[in-house]
């Protein structure tokens, strides 16, 4: 399919690059953060204990290295997305197999994505709300920012990111006179494996899942300045992870943010200045609901997006709403609990973001470099 055809289908879309520079970065870095800023402590010091932070470095590192692995697919081909990659590399009938397999892994990674949202606001927020209202009432927004495209979703994230960047450092000047450094220690007292251990399930999330922003990166409007803004998003959302584990830890204690589902909440509710600006857990949900908003309709909009050009459809703007429908039952039905979703990240997510995100990605390099050799000898 012609990006042209996207251009006049739909709101000009497709086949003439919308993007800015400064908007694809900005993406970039609401998308890594996501839902990682709250959850992400939890996870690493359950596993690396006064470490988590160390470990926070591992995976933004490994992170880094993955995201070199998509430029040099954007390298190979500049103004294809990851379905017109895998069909121009595997040939049409296979490639629309691997095409479809992404589809499930974006849609299933939305549908992750909503519960969390759904879970946070039911246990922290509205405790008698029914979930699947939650769930409608959020997702109802993000069908209306994808059927508006691409274009007004990065416009959208200009507006709130200096917002994000505001609540986030406030939230740390608060904190810093509760910093202790004794929490640290010791380091590497358990050795160097639990570090690494924790780090998988960080690199899996979010930073596998930046493969979704191959359904994005050819809308950019200059693809080389686009892949340097992509390493510099990542590692600029790889440093606000890494800082909010070590005030974690700093504040909270390894063994209390190990056992609290969502301790990066929890810090906000400890900030205290002058016995009058107290609990101000509202800058961590704002953090919060801003950057998990932009990776849920990055998510929904790149599996609409993938699975329309499989099907080859004209206009994506139909599939929105039965989308969305099909997966607010997918993300009820698919995690049944915090316990269950729990040990899904924990256990299973990474093997499964890994098949997607690192190793059919080298594979299409590795066949790309192969054919290219071919045309040389030959």
């Amino acid at each position: 399919m012609k990006l042209r055809t996207y251009e006049r289908r739909h709101n000009k879309e497709m086949g003439k690059s919308i993007i800015g520079i400064r908007q694809f970065t900005i993406l970039v870095i609401l998308f890594t953060v996501g839902s990682s800023i709250l959850i992400t402590p939890s996870g690493l010091a359950a596993e690396a204990k006064q470490n988590a932070w160390i470990a926070a470095i591992l995976s933004v590192c490994i992170g880094l290295l993955t995201v070199f692995l998509y430029q040099a697919l954007v390298r190979q081909f500049p103004n294809q997305t990851l379905v017109q990659m895998c069909e121009t590399l595997f040939g049409i009938w296979i490639g629309k197999i691997v095409s479809l397999l992404y589809f499930c892994f974006f849609f299933l990674l939305a549908a992750l994505v909503l519960r969390n949202i759904g879970d946070f606001v039911v246990t922290q927020v509205l405790p008698d709300t029914p979930l699947q209202f939650i769930l409608m009432i959020f997702l109802a927004v993000v069908i209306m920012a994808s059927r508006q495209g691409i274009e007004t979703i990065a416009r959208t994230g200009e507006i709130f990111f200096p917002w994000v960047m505001i609540f986030f450092f406030a939230m740390v000047l608060f904190l810093a006179p509760q910093f202790r450094l004794i929490q640290l220690k010791p380091y590497l007292g358990e050795g160097i494996i639990p570090v690494i251990r924790a780090s998988f399930p960080f690199t899996g999330t979010p930073f596998m899942e930046l493969i979704v922003l191959l359904m994005v990166i050819p809308f950019v409007n200059c693809v080389k300045k686009a892949n340097k803004a992509f390493f510099v998003g990542t590692l600029i959302a790889g440093i606000l992870l890494i800082m909010i584990t070590l005030i974690s830890i700093l504040v909270l204690g390894a063994g209390i943010t190990a056992r609290n589902l969502y301790p990066s909440y929890s810090l906000a509710k400890m900030i205290s200045v002058g016995k009058f600006l107290e609990r101000l857990e509202v800058l961590m949900a704002g953090i919060w609901f801003i950057t998990i908003f932009f990776k849920l309709t990055i998510c929904f909009y790149a599996s609409v997006l993938s699975f329309a050009q499989v099907i080859k459809m004209e206009e994506i703007r139909p599939l929105c709403f039965p989308f969305g429908m099909i997966l607010i039952v997918l993300s009820i039905v698919t995690y049944p609990n915090e316990s269950y979703f729990l040990n899904f990240v924990s256990k299973i997510w990474f093997p499964y973001a890994f098949t997607f995100g690192l190793l059919l990605p080298i594979c299409m390099i590795g066949l790309s470099l192969f054919r290219k050799g071919e045309k040389y000898n030959g």
